[in-house]
């Protein structure tokens, strides 16, 4: 495995970057499968909108964070749509990446990986396995 990640780790960013700030606005807007499972038994409208019947998704609130900057896949203050999409999605990217970035960071190796007790040369079993598997005894 190469030393240097880098060039991956940022080349999977951009890519991760294009697909929410660009692609997410290309999405379904139909329902997902919970969506209109919950809508069985009930009559709805062109706008979505429960209009008779009887079905678990009248039952529905608003989540504690429905009116948070970043709610309904959008960022609130921003009156275009695709772009508020596209924002929304960058900044949870780059959120997530950050976040993840920094857990890997904490959880990183720190000295050498092995010590004088147990390091190349020390173990004599270790050294014999080494030594046939490179077909040199």
């Amino acid at each position: 495995m190469s030393k240097r990640p880098w060039p991956f780790i940022l080349g999977g960013l951009l890519v991760a970057l294009l697909l929410a700030g660009v692609v997410s606005n290309y999405a379904s807007a139909h329902p997902d499968g919970l969506d209109s499972s919950l809508l069985k038994g009930c009559t709805v409208n062109a706008d979505d909108e429960i209009t008779g019947g009887n079905c678990p998704a009248q039952q529905a609130k608003n989540h504690e964070l429905a009116d948070s900057p970043l709610a309904d896949y959008g960022v609130r203050g921003v009156g275009n749509g695709f772009l508020s999409t596209g924002l929304s999605g960058v900044l949870g990217v780059l959120l997530t990446f950050a976040l993840g970035g920094g857990l890997f960071w904490l959880a990183r190796r720190r000295g050498p990986a092995t010590d004088a007790t147990t390091g190349p040369g020390n173990d004599p079993a270790a050294d014999e396995r080494a030594a046939r598997a490179a077909g040199t005894r």
